[in-house]
Formats: C-alpha cells, structure tokens, sequence
C-alpha cells in the first residue's frame, strides 16, 4: 500500500461514492416528472439554488417548488409533490445500493488504521438516506453543506473536515469526481488531490479534462487508490 504518508482520506458523496445514480436508479428523473428540460432543471441544481445547499431552505417541498417555479411558475402543487417524494427516493436508493468495490475500498482503508472522512454539497432531499446508508459506519467525520453552511470549493468546509478529523491538510488525500472545482478547492486548502471518473466518464465526460488541472493523480474505480505512487 502506497498511503502510508497520508494520515486521512477525505471523499466526495454523490458520483465518487455513490454509482447507483448513473444508470439504474428507479423511477423517473426530476425534470422528467416536472415537465421540464433536463438542461434547465441541471441549471437550477448546479448554479442557481445555493439555499438549498448551503442550509438556508430546509423544507423539502419548497426546495423542489423554488427551483420548479424558477423554470416554469405554472408548475402545480400536486407535481411538485410528486417530485419531491420521487427524488427523495431515489437518493435514498444511490446512498443504499453501493458499490461492493467502494464498500470494500473504506474498509480496507479502516483496516489499515486510516481517518476517512468525507466533504458533499448537498440538500436535505439528497441525504435523508444517509442514516440508512452502508456508507455511514466508515466515516470519522461527515460534513454536509446544507448541515454547514458552506459549500465546495469555500475553504472553510475542508477546514471543518480537518478540525472534525484532527489532521493536517498536508496529511490528506482529497477524493472526488471534480464536480463544484472541489479538487481546486482541495488543493488551495494543501490536500493533495485523486480525481477518479468511473461514474462521470458516463455522465459528463466532457468534464473530465478540465478537472484533471486540479488532480495530482486520476484513477477510474476506488481499488485504485491502493496502487497510487504517493
């Protein structure tokens, strides 16, 4: 094992830790559900509902409504509550359903005596699951935006995670699929930065040589990280 340097491992949640997201998850997707463009409802998740994320709107439906009415105010009360208690379901099943090679990965870094800790931009809608998720019992600290009020790439939520974990930022390695400029965001906090692509290479490849500026290492699947030359 090549991390004997690194004292933590800090991950992303969603599309670093989760896969069931990518293809499988049950049901229709939000925008499918609302009636509107999958490239409009992604505009308002992504650049314009940072209330949501940083805590500032905890009620579950006026999260979906604010964002709906954004795009269409025409959307009614009885779709948006469809869409609500869809969403939230199908979250609950990505944080269920993961990965047996992601599950083995935590564990083999626990094992080997590593803090793991991990860094999400999320909403309430998005970890009601945690709770029951076989990812919980592996984490030394958990930090939520929407618990915190900060969001990736804001340098006070790395710093949260390493006051919670009790290291350096220089003894962390930062794991994530780039998504928010979280790896910029790792790296001006001095963590040194893995970006890993198994669930964006199908997602979003595009994205992919951009966040390779801010990756000290690239890998595809989390067994990965084992054989990295640190």
């Amino acid at each position: 094992m090549n991390l004997e340097k690194y004292r933590a491992v800090v991950f992303d949640l969603f599309h670093t830790l989760t896969s069931a997201d990518v293809l499988r998850l049950p049901g229709r997707g939000t925008s499918e559900i609302l009636g509107v463009s999958r490239e409009d409802w992604n505009r308002q998740l992504f650049s314009y509902s940072d209330d949501r994320l940083r805590g500032k709107i905890t009620d579950p439906f006026t999260i979906i409504e604010r964002m709906a009415h954004a795009i269409d105010p025409k959307i009614t009360q009885k779709t948006i509550a469809e869409a609500v208690k869809n969403r939230v379901e199908r979250f609950r099943y990505a944080l269920i359903n993961i990965q047996e090679s992601t599950l083995n990965t935590l564990e083999k870094l626990k094992q080997s005596g590593k803090l793991i800790g991990l860094i999400s931009n999320a909403d309430i809608n998005e970890i009601a699951g945690w709770e029951d998720s076989p990812l919980r019992r592996y984490f030394n600290s958990v930090v939520f935006s929407c618990n915190v009020g900060y969001v990736k790439p804001e340098k006070e939520i790395y710093e949260i995670a390493l006051r919670e974990l009790g290291v350096r930022a220089e003894d962390v390695l930062y794991v994530g699929d780039g998504g928010s400029d979280e790896l910029l965001g790792a790296r001006k906090a001095r963590m040194k930065t893995v970006l890993t692509t198994h669930v964006i290479k199908q997602l979003w490849p595009e994205r992919i040589e951009k966040a390779k500026q801010y990756a000290d290492y690239v890998i595809e699947e989390l067994p990965e990280l084992f054989v990295l030359r640190c």
